[in-house]
């Protein structure tokens, strides 16, 4: 297909901002919150992270496909995001490890892209507009009749989607005869976390997010995990439940992005959905635990009540993001239980943060069966 007979496409904003672009030539019409990415590189990693469900993807990186794809490089069994929107996507790819086209794997997703979009000038336009619901269409549909459409999409703030993503039956990761065992609640759980916990000699049981504690429990784990995830924390209210009664076993317990969220809500402290959420590879955070700086990966469109968290008398913040001082890590002062608002599993992204999950298992370390 050649640039002159692409298909003509748009990107329609709910305040009724239009952007016009090509199609890459998957036909349709996809909803979703648009949101936008800075890393500049690992956009597989990105489009397969279960955290990104409901979203509409704009890569803030020009060339997207340009080293094409490879089956070690998903966060899950599938494309999470709605749709992408970009500037140059590469039809052609070069790289020694490449398995095949990005456009072929979206191909078989049936996802819709649109790309030769101005991206500098939408994601300034988000970062001064905030979040809000797009539609990408390449079929042709009138504006008129999608504005309709998407005023029908519903809002991200109070939408449930961890159920979504989740896994429907457990399963197992790791060597069984691993010294550590870990009951890990999928609510979007990414590959590289499990990898992470595995190579740290521990055995994973991954279960879906509505399990009840007990199941957790009877798997007899050292520790239990909270993982990342998409949407609002706040309906997820028999996940808090069962964070609480993890919190109550004394046992270690870890949790990561939506899982960090899911235990402030169970200590009672609010979260809030953010006016532009952090997404990327290059985010910079204050370990205040060591008075060093981290530059971490973060995806998410909510965070945990500052002032709430400083104002708890069993709660501590161990990092703050260095841009806008909103909460990103916090620890328990009277049981062995910590979280992070960003993904130390870094898939892409910078390394920093990995002590994390050593930190976890020196915990398991402490638990006496």
């Amino acid at each position: 297909m050649t640039y002159t007979t692409r298909p003509q496409a748009i990107l329609l904003l709910a305040d009724g901002t239009v952007f016009y672009g090509k199609s890459i030539g998957v036909s349709g019409t996809t909803f979703g919150e648009v949101c936008f990415n800075t890393g500049m590189t690992g956009y597989q990693e990105i489009f397969t992270d279960p955290s990104y469900f409901g979203q509409i993807m704009v890569a803030a990186n020009v060339h997207i496909g340009n080293y094409g794809v490879n089956a070690e490089e998903i966060e899950s069994d599938s494309v999470k995001i709605s749709g992408l929107v970009c500037r140059n996507f590469s039809f052609n790819h070069s790289r020694p490890d490449s398995e095949g086209s990005l456009y072929d794997y979206f191909e078989k997703q049936n996802l819709v892209v649109i790309s030769d979009v101005d991206t500098r000038a939408l994601v300034s336009y988000i970062r001064d507009n905030g979040a809000m619901n797009a539609v990408i269409c390449t079929d042709g549909t009138p504006i008129e009749e999608l504005k309709k459409q998407l005023a029908q999409v519903p809002n991200m703030k109070g939408l449930e989607l961890a159920s979504k993503v989740s896994v429907r039956e457990p399963y197992f990761f790791g060597n069984p005869s691993a010294t550590h065992k870990i009951s890990a609640l999928d609510l979007g759980i990414k590959t590289n976390i499990l990898r992470h916990l595995a190579q740290r000699d521990c055995y994973i049981k991954v279960f879906p997010y509505n399990t009840p504690f007990s199941e957790l429990q009877a798997f007899e784990p050292d520790g239990y995990f909270l993982s990342n995830g998409p949407g609002d924390p706040e309906p997820l209210t028999e996940v808090i439940a069962t964070a609480q009664q993890m919190m109550a076993s004394n046992q270690p317990v870890f949790g990561i992005c939506l899982g960090h969220q899911i235990l402030a809500l169970a200590n009672g402290v609010s979260t809030y959905k953010m006016f532009n959420g952090h997404r990327g590879i290059n985010h910079p955070v204050m370990n205040l635990l060591t008075g060093k700086g981290e530059i971490t990966s973060q995806n998410h469109g909510f965070a945990v009540n500052r002032e709430q968290l400083e104002a708890h008398p069993d709660l501590e913040i161990t990092h703050y993001h260095l841009n806008d001082q909103t909460v990103a890590g916090m620890r328990m002062k009277s049981k062995p239980v910590f979280s992070v608002q960003y993904h130390p599993e870094a898939s892409p992204g910078p390394h920093d943060s990995s002590y994390l999950f050593d930190d976890f298992v020196g915990l398991l370390k402490t638990v006496v069966h």
